[in-house]
């Protein structure tokens, strides 16, 4: 014996979907998606923010590190013309002993940087103030553009104090703190400008 299939009488149990339901769904779903697509916007620039400090971090440590064991300067050069960072070490012999050159053949001595990214490196000042309440005064004094985008990591384990500001194009900040003494790196959040 063949089944045959038969239509459903009115009542009776159905299969499928509408397309009127179809449609509620797409909405709904356009709906969700506007939503949520610009909170992940910022996790991306978030995430480009985060990975170039990370960038940064590891080649001042790198620095550092070096600076220590070779006993002798070594700085890191920001090329923000170009996006691009690289360590520096005194070259060995020669006519040109003592001037910098860029190192080869290190893991993590030089590397890319998103050009989305600004950023800015802040020598501090560690002149005294005549008045130190003058929290004004103290801004204007502590912070201030270095002549070059070099930061100096010296052989005895202390660096250049500063800091290099990384801004998103959503205006969210990041410092990377640089201790003179201890030429440890902090992070701070600052927000957004």
């Amino acid at each position: 014996m063949v089944n045959v299939p038969t239509l459903h009488a009115p009542g009776s149990r159905r299969h499928g979907f509408t397309l009127l339901e179809l449609m509620i769904v797409m909405v709904l779903i356009g709906i969700l998606s506007a939503a949520i697509l610009p909170e992940m916007q910022g996790t991306y620039e978030a995430a480009l923010l985060r990975s170039t400090s990370r960038k940064l971090i590891g080649v001042f440590q790198l620095a550092n590190s070096r600076a220590i064991t070779l006993r002798e300067t070594q700085t890191v050069r920001l090329d923000r013309k170009h996006g691009r960072f690289f360590l520096e070490g005194a070259v060995p012999h020669g006519e040109a002993r003592g001037r910098l050159q860029p190192v080869r053949n290190v893991p993590g001595c030089e590397g890319e940087l998103d050009t989305r990214i600004a950023i800015e490196w802040r020598k501090i000042d560690e002149d005294p103030l005549e008045n130190p309440d003058d929290e004004e005064a103290l801004a204007a004094k502590k912070m201030r553009r270095s002549q070059g985008d070099a930061i100096a990591f010296y052989a005895d384990g202390t660096a250049e104090s500063g800091e290099v500001l990384l801004t998103d194009r959503a205006g969210f900040r990041l410092a990377l703190r640089i201790s003179a003494t201890t030429a440890r790196i902090t992070l701070a959040e600052l927000g957004p400008e």
